[in-house]
């Protein structure tokens, strides 16, 4: 049904998008609610999240099709090497752990990141699916990243991996001096 040069040449079987109503197609929406924490100090941080906690239904047809509940935890570190002068980068180590559970699907990815510089290359492994390799620079306002998941399990005949380029700006917000109000002393 698609041809490679001309796109959808034939007419496919997918159902649109929507409600069945009484007089055709309609559109639908919902609406959902996620929440999430994220603790960090210098060197170390963490953070849970939770999605769809009112579990939507995002049925297409007549039918009711909830959204199941899915939570996210994860842990990382940031471990620096090297003092980091004017002739010497600092070289930091960067272990992650990430969870996610959603209906009784559990996926676990352990990766780290090596910095130098400005310069960064990782490694990541999802459990018994892919491995993750990624390299980028990062000059503070500006970051740039290149990934390439080699899926090793079972789908890598049918999927080949995938490549994602990411692009990131640091907009820098200035400090607001602080306020001190002066107490009023009695005077007699």
């Amino acid at each position: 049904m698609i041809d490679p040069r001309r796109g959808f040449i034939y007419q496919t079987g997918d159902l649109p998008r929507g409600t069945l109503m009484e007089n055709g197609w309609g559109t639908r929406g919902f609406f959902d609610v996620s929440a999430g924490l994220v603790g960090f100090s210098k060197n170390f941080y963490f953070g849970f999240a939770a999605k769809h906690l009112n579990t939507p239904d995002e049925s297409l047809i007549l039918s009711t099709s909830r959204l199941p509940m899915r939570f996210t935890g994860h842990v990382g570190a940031n471990i620096n090497f090297g003092k980091g002068s004017q002739y010497q980068n600092v070289t930091s180590i960067s272990p992650n752990i990430i969870y996610t559970y959603q209906d009784g699907f559990m996926q676990l990815n352990i990766g780290t990141y090596v910095k130098y510089g400005v310069f960064t290359a990782g490694a990541w492994l999802r459990a018994r699916d892919a491995f993750i390799l990624l390299v980028g620079i990062d000059s503070g306002t500006f970051k740039f990243g290149y990934s390439y998941d080699i899926t090793v399990s079972p789908l890598s005949n049918a999927s080949g991996g995938s490549h994602e380029l990411s692009l990131g700006l640091n907009f820098n917000c200035s400090s607001k001096p602080q306020k001190f109000r002066t107490i009023s002393c009695p005077s007699f």
